[in-house]
């Protein structure tokens, strides 16, 4: 008998895992998200270890803002098909892409220097809720949903979806600790006051790009 030949179910199957860790990752460089605030903490308390104490509180804020998006996605597929949910999903996301592109400078602004991890937590889920990083992420989540779905990897479809949380918040928070880490032993905020990027104005771009890709593929 001829050996097994590689198929396409594959890269259909695990794609959304690579979309749900690389948005983790383009999460966890985004400054808005919470590592300029830990090491903003960290050079006021001058200690590292400030920095880590604040990352934690601030990845469960994210998780947490992110984790209700698969939860309203893991609802979803039981009332809704998924390309129509796909579709919908697609159009909240140009439209909201399309909001913060003219409103990209606003944040939601409530806590001061001196917090506690229950408020770089509440502050991480108001600015991940704010910004859409959960609706960015949601057609990966029904990928992850639908693989489930068609293909026998004797796992749930919620079961997926925790696991998907699980790992996007894994690859934001080790990308967060990574870039502070490295601005705080070697360049201090001197440098992003010499180099700074516009990532608001990047996040509302890549909601578009994510949004057309995703109503792409649902059509």
């Amino acid at each position: 008998m001829h050996p097994p030949i590689p198929s396409a179910i594959l890269p259909e199957a695990y794609w959304p895992w690579v979309a749900v860790i690389g948005f983790g990752a383009f999460h966890g460089i985004n400054p808005g998200m919470g590592w300029l605030f830990a090491l903003s903490l960290g050079l006021q308390r001058q200690s590292a270890r400030a920095i880590w104490q604040a990352l934690l509180p601030i990845a469960g804020g994210h998780a947490l803002s992110v984790g209700l998006v698969a939860l309203l996605v893991y609802a979803g597929i039981k009332f809704i098909s998924i390309p129509v949910l796909q579709v919908l999903t697609a159009g909240l996301l140009l439209g909201f892409g399309v909001f913060k592109l003219f409103n990209y400078y606003r944040h939601p602004r409530w806590v001061g220097m001196n917090v506690s991890a229950g408020d770089l937590f509440a502050w991480s889920f108001l600015m991940a809720t704010a910004h859409g990083a959960g609706l960015m992420v949601a057609p990966a989540f029904m990928g992850v949903s639908r693989a489930h779905s068609h293909h026998a990897m004797h796992v749930t479809a919620g079961t997926g979806l925790f696991l998907a949380v699980l790992v996007h918040t894994l690859a934001m928070l080790l990308l967060m600790g990574l870039v502070a880490w490295v601005v705080y032993t070697r360049f201090s905020l001197a440098i992003l006051r010499r180099n700074w990027i516009n990532f608001d104005l990047i996040w509302a771009v890549a909601l578009l790009t994510v949004g057309a890709i995703a109503l792409m593929t649902a059509l």
